[in-house]
């Protein structure tokens, strides 16, 4: 992996390009006066969680009511 160091203020006026350098892989190290203060690298891991599968919660509802979707009586006044 590939790492350029920037300063502060250079990283601030380019920041959009920076972030696509580390989209393509590469590392970039930020300093202020010398010091190192952060690093953009690309994430260890996908930040998208999977989907879940279709399907997948079937089963898990042992029972619903009948009157599940029945108006509730605190709201039989506004109907």
């Amino acid at each position: 992996m590939k790492t350029r160091t920037v300063g502060a203020y250079e990283a601030k006026t380019h920041f959009a390009e920076l972030l696509d350098q580390v989209a393509k892989g590469e590392s970039v190290q930020i300093t202020r006066r010398g010091k190192l203060v952060a690093e953009l690298r690309p994430p260890s891991q996908s930040l998208e969680k999977p989907r879940p599968k279709r399907g997948s919660a079937e089963g898990l509802i042992l029972y619903m009511a009948p009157d599940f979707d029945a108006p509730l009586d605190i709201f039989k006044d506004y109907m």
